[in-house]
């Protein structure tokens, strides 16, 4: 018996891939079909992909071609299936001539003209983009920008920044630069917001009033009240309102989340996270609280819940009339738990996350917020496990697409809930009203 293996997405199942699979299935009599994980695909860079695993694995089973069926989820995986079954042909795409050459060694390796005229990007490409308006100041704005670039249905057509010398970065842009929101929304479907946090209430409600779906950057708005108005409000327009944290969007962050629900560090007692920064202070600056609080209460708040029992939260000021900290420590009590978090725009220290347990604890070395890596550790050090992911783009471009199918869908698909987005605004708005211990520089 003659058995083929053959690798693929199969997302939007089309014509071409149908008669992939008939030639593929031709050349022996036993076909093997390998569809690729969602995560693989993301850390091969396809991001863009439609639908989910399962859809496609049903895709491919409803042609009756596959004998069998399989996922692809790490690198290396086609030489251990190949070895494993004992195939005799590897087959894919002439699109990838000489790519797999390399298994060869391992059986023979057929390359199949493609159907011409079809493909899933086409497909995607048809479907109308989603105008995206960009709102704000800084890299991560810039950044925003160069990363919906590789996100099909995303299409940035718009601009609103009033530093001059930022504008300058995007003159020779297709795309319309203004300093007036009202203009930007007129021409947008959506918008992304990284303005001044004192701004992001305003901002977003005045887009939802406009018909337009939201992503912000972290908080919402710096009262929980504001936060729940808003939520209100867009559900109420059937329009998508999304958290910006990029960390939530990363592989390695989001398996982290599923290990340690699977108990393999037992039970979790303590969350400490610190995020800190040296940074050029003056009046537009975000403080520490808002620039790295929400991602620093992230974790604790999606592994032990929003509801703690007592919180203390300890700030460093810049001068008594200011409000903004150099430094800001938060120790949570839970029913069974601790947690804490330090973050600092003028402070410097380790900024890794450590999640301790009945059984072993987590390790997330700095800078933790850009997940890609993390180990597990025991008492016996040979049960340690080091777990790897690849990160492109901070996470910015996953975020970007999961707004993007929010919108398709009308269901929002966000990685932070909106009970966690008012537990963060709660925080903001505590501080805000100094309900701190204020440590005195001065």
């Amino acid at each position: 018996m003659i058995k083929v293996i053959t690798y693929g997405t199969y997302d939007l199942f089309h014509y071409g891939h149908q008669r992939l699979l008939e030639r593929a299935k031709e050349l022996g009599d036993y076909l093997i079909v390998g569809v690729t994980a969602d995560d693989f695909d993301k850390q091969r860079g396809k991001i863009n992909v439609k639908q989910s695993l399962m859809e496609r694995i049903e895709s491919v089973r409803a042609t009756g071609l596959a004998d069998e069926i399989i996922i692809e989820e790490y690198e290396g995986q086609k030489i251990d299936d190949i070895k494993r079954m004992d195939v005799d042909i590897f087959t894919v795409g002439s699109d990838w001539v000489g790519h797999f050459d390399y298994l060869k060694d391992y059986c023979d390796v057929v390359y199949l003209d493609r159907t011409e005229g079809v493909s899933s990007s086409q497909i995607r490409s048809k479907n109308r983009s989603i105008k995206l308006g960009l709102v704000g100041e800084g890299n991560i704005l810039k950044k925003f920008y160069d990363e919906s670039k590789y996100v099909n249905g995303i299409d940035v057509n718009a601009i609103c920044v009033d530093n001059e010398n930022e504008r300058k970065c995007y003159e020779n842009e297709d795309l319309t630069l203004t300093d007036n929101y009202d203009e930007l929304l007129d021409i947008t479907d959506a918008v992304f917001i990284i303005s001044h946090p004192s701004k992001h209430y305003i901002q977003i409600k005045r887009a939802l009033n406009n018909g337009k779906h939201v992503l912000c950057e972290s908080p919402f708005a710096l009262t929980e009240n504001e936060c729940i108005e808003l939520e209100k409000l867009a559900n109420d327009n059937n329009l998508i309102l999304m958290d910006s944290i990029k960390t939530a969007y990363s592989t390695a962050y989001n398996r982290l989340l599923l290990i340690l629900k699977g108990g393999n560090i037992g039970e979790v007692y303590s969350v400490d996270a610190t995020c800190t920064s040296l940074r050029e202070y003056d009046d537009n600056s975000w403080n520490s609280i808002t620039a790295w609080g929400p991602t620093a209460l992230l974790p604790i708040f999606q592994i032990l819940g929003i509801d703690y029992k007592n919180k203390t939260i300890n700030s460093l000021k810049l001068n008594k009339d200011s409000n903004f900290d150099l430094f800001t420590k938060i120790d949570f009590q839970y029913e069974n738990a601790v947690a804490s978090i330090k973050v600092a725009n003028s402070v410097k220290s380790e900024g890794e996350l450590i999640i301790s347990g009945s059984e072993g604890y987590a390790y997330i070395p700095a800078p933790w917020w850009k997940t890609d890596y993390f180990e597990l550790r025991y008492e016996n050090q040979e049960d340690n496990r080091k777990y790897f992911y690849q990160l492109d783009g901070e996470g910015i471009r996953y975020e970007l697409v999961a707004f993007a199918k929010s919108i398709e869908l009308g269901k929002n698909n966000a990685y932070v809930d909106f009970e966690v987005s008012r537990a963060i605004c709660k925080i903001m708005e505590e501080f805000e009203n100094n309900n701190i211990n204020i440590i005195n520089k001065y």
